[in-house]
């Protein structure tokens, strides 16, 4: 099994958010904690971030199909 490492950088550019929103939501419980990788130095799972990117998908599909459906006249 092969787990790939991504740092801050490459985690912003996947999600969209800024680091300090990232951070908000780690210590919120709400995105994949980070692994510590040398004295100063963190990286994130690359598969529990794209499971997390796949999840919000997942909550837009579903409120986009449980919303009614609005027929002009």
């Amino acid at each position: 099994m092969s787990v790939r490492l991504i740092k801050m950088p490459e985690v912003m550019r996947r999600t969209g958010n800024g680091k300090a929103w990232i951070y908000r939501l780690i210590s919120q419980g709400r995105f994949p904690r980070p692994v510590k990788v040398g004295a100063r130095a963190i990286a994130f799972v690359e598969s529990e971030v794209d499971e997390w990117i796949s999840r919000r998908i997942e909550e837009r599909d579903a409120l986009i199909s449980t919303k009614p459906q609005v027929t002009l006249l």
